[in-house]
């Protein structure tokens, strides 16, 4: 299901989705400060690792194929996070700043520090997050994988619908996951502004994919990439006809990105 149709799946369900799979995802809270974030993980530890961040609305379960995929899991260990706001992260009570959600997310990938290289992959506004945690945190991670990202600020567009949303009389009639969603659309250009001097502090290798039919988020964020990125060895794989959806249309090109990525390192 699209990222702006899926909200979350409850834990039984995740039970009966994997219940036929040799593996199944391990579920995990963790408090951080007074928030409760929940991420999921599958796979050897031994491996490199691949961390997951989904866009807006949408929960970890948005990666869930991904976790049946056996070449993934002879290559990487998996963690998907619920961001902010969403799935069992205090669905419905989003965190507006990116640098803050960074501060929520840092403390998950902490825990997945032993192997390297820790690959991080973002669809839609999963993208700018990993872009403001190797900002913020250049250690944290190795490699990053951006998917179809919301990532320039002149191409952010408010929709007057989203500002009704967000007027208190009308809140109580929208799903939690959308409320969360238009909650922290609403001052994303101005966050993506104040990440423009801090694109330069990334050196990791990147891969960037994108639809050129994109209808959510503009295929000019690519050009945005290509003038920022300039110190981060970079890969462009722009798609003709290719929407918003990457990871339900063309699951391959990230999966393919991340075997890259892995490959790579392997003879470093």
């Amino acid at each position: 299901m699209p990222s702006c149709l899926s909200f979350r799946m409850s834990d039984r369900k995740v039970q009966e989705y994997f219940a036929n799979q040799p593996q199944k995802p391990v579920l995990v809270d963790l408090k951080v400060g007074k928030r409760k974030m929940r991420y999921a993980h599958i796979g050897n530890d031994s491996l490199p690792v691949a961390v997951f961040m989904h866009g807006s609305p949408g929960s970890w379960t948005d990666w869930k194929d991904f976790f049946k995929d056996s070449t993934l899991l002879r290559s990487v260990k998996m963690v998907a996070i619920d961001r902010p706001g969403f799935g069992q992260s205090g669905y419905g009570n989003t965190e507006r700043s990116l640098q803050k959600q960074a501060e929520l997310v840092k403390p998950i990938l902490d825990k997945f520090q032993q192997k390297r290289p820790l690959i991080l992959i973002g669809h839609s506004l999963g993208g700018p997050l990993i872009a403001r945690l190797v900002m913020d945190y250049p250690q944290v991670a190795d490699a990053l994988v951006f998917v179809a990202p919301s990532i320039a600020p002149e191409h952010e567009k408010v929709f007057w619908i989203q500002h009704v949303g967000n007027w208190i009389p009308f809140r109580w009639l929208i799903p939690g996951a959308m409320k969360a969603s238009i909650q922290e659309i609403l001052p994303l250009k101005e966050e993506l502004t104040k990440m423009l001097p801090l694109w330069q502090n990334i050196r990791q290798r990147t891969i960037y994919i994108h639809g050129t039919i994109d209808q959510l988020v503009p295929i000019g964020n690519a050009d945005f990439a290509k003038k920022m990125l300039k110190n981060a060895p970079t890969d462009y794989v722009i798609v003709e006809q290719m929407n918003h959806f990457v990871p339900w249309s063309h699951p391959h090109l990230i999966k393919e990105a991340i075997l890259k990525i892995v490959a790579e390192w392997s003879k470093k």
